[in-house]
């Protein structure tokens, strides 16, 4: 089997959670090659995911560990049969970071998606104009050629909520994020008036949580939770300075699940939400 040169972060993932199984039953790699009749250098390559591995594998591999739980071989399965350079990403795969792409399979594969921002407005929800006043202020300035690359991309993932099965989005916004002005007030119009909209799909939920709501936890930072198909198989992707970074241990997962319920709590209604944004749109 040919070494990958440049696996993603779903590869990556599912060979992580291979090596959890292996771990979690107390086996080292010499133990779990003598079981499953392999040189413990596949089993190695296999969960650093420099080796792709099979759906079929993963179900071997799975009764040997004696996973007891069905839905999650099977989602692991699932992943195993992906192939690579079958999705719409892959044609910006040299043209935008490798972190992007793994961002736009994260949410393509996902079951639900719970994002929270707080000075800037959910790429999924931004009008291109607003996208294009939020690229205008990178360091380095972009040219004018990767500029447009950037907006091409960020509109390319907003198909995702026109699909016939989208996730559930829930967008938690702090109104930080609504009255920030990238672009001049005609811009932020157009973007405001695109929350309204887009706030009326079925799979949308948008709240707000204003300034009156007070402190919260993680106030300084935007959060991504996606929704795997088990709930192994959540992630979350949080900003970093030099672009973004994914978390799925299970103290991750449950310390974030926990911070996004209680600032959602502090959040307003659907409704409510909706009239605020319309207040700010007016004050505009």
């Amino acid at each position: 089997m040919p070494v990958r040169k440049l696996p993603t972060a779903r590869q990556r993932r599912l060979g992580a959670e291979l090596r959890r199984m292996r771990e979690q039953v107390g086996l080292s790699l010499t133990e779990a090659a003598a079981l499953h009749r392999v040189d413990k250098t596949a089993i190695s390559n296999t969960e650093s995911a420099r080796f792709g591995v099979s759906a079929d594998r993963v179900r071997v591999w799975s009764g040997n560990y004696c996973c007891p739980d069905r839905a999650y071989v099977d989602a692991l399965a699932d992943m195993a049969r992906e192939r690579a350079g079958s999705h719409w990403w892959d044609e910006f795969r040299d043209s935008v970071a490798s972190y992007l792409l793994d961002l736009a399979e994260l949410e393509h594969h996902a079951a639900s998606l719970r994002h929270v921002q707080i000075t800037h407005l959910p790429g999924l929800l931004q009008h291109e104009d607003y996208a294009r006043a939020v690229f205008g202020e990178a360091e380095p300035p972009l040219s004018a050629e990767a500029l447009d690359r950037q907006i091409a991309f960020r509109v390319r993932r907003q198909v995702l909520l026109d699909r016939a099965d989208p996730p559930d989005c829930s967008f938690l916004l702090h109104e930080a994020a609504l009255r920030m002005l990238f672009g001049d007030r005609a811009v932020v119009r157009r973007q405001l008036e695109r929350l309204l909209e887009q706030s009326e799909r079925d799979a949308v939920t948008l709240r707000v949580i204003p300034f009156s709501a007070g402190g919260f936890p993680s106030a300084g930072s935007s959060t991504l939770y996606a929704g795997g198909p088990v709930r192994q198989l959540d992630t979350v992707q949080i900003d970093v300075p030099n672009g973004i970074t994914f978390l799925d241990s299970e103290t991750h997962l449950t310390n974030y699940r926990a911070v996004l319920d209680r600032m959602e709590q502090r959040s307003l209604e659907p409704g409510p939400s909706r009239d605020f944004i319309r207040t700010v749109l007016h004050e505009l």
